[in-house]
């Protein structure tokens, strides 16, 4: 977080002060971490995760629990 902000601060030009830089406001969108991370990352060649195969477990039946007799 602090090398974005400090490359954020490299990128702005020095001038007069604005309403929102003199509260010490930076007066630019808001951009969303993941989105700017997928426009700069090529796709992975890795599918995508499935949880398919834990649906066999809910098939599955316990067989009854003994219960000792005395």
């Amino acid at each position: 977080m602090a090398l974005e902000a400090r490359l954020a601060a490299e990128r702005e030009t020095p001038g007069e002060p604005g309403p929102d830089t003199a509260l010490g406001r930076i007066a630019s969108p808001v951009v969303s971490l993941t989105a700017r991370r997928l426009a700069a990352l090529p796709p992975g060649p890795r599918p995508l995760p499935s949880v398919a195969a834990y649906d066999q477990l809910l098939r599955h039946t316990r067989p009854p629990a003994e219960h000792p007799t005395s």
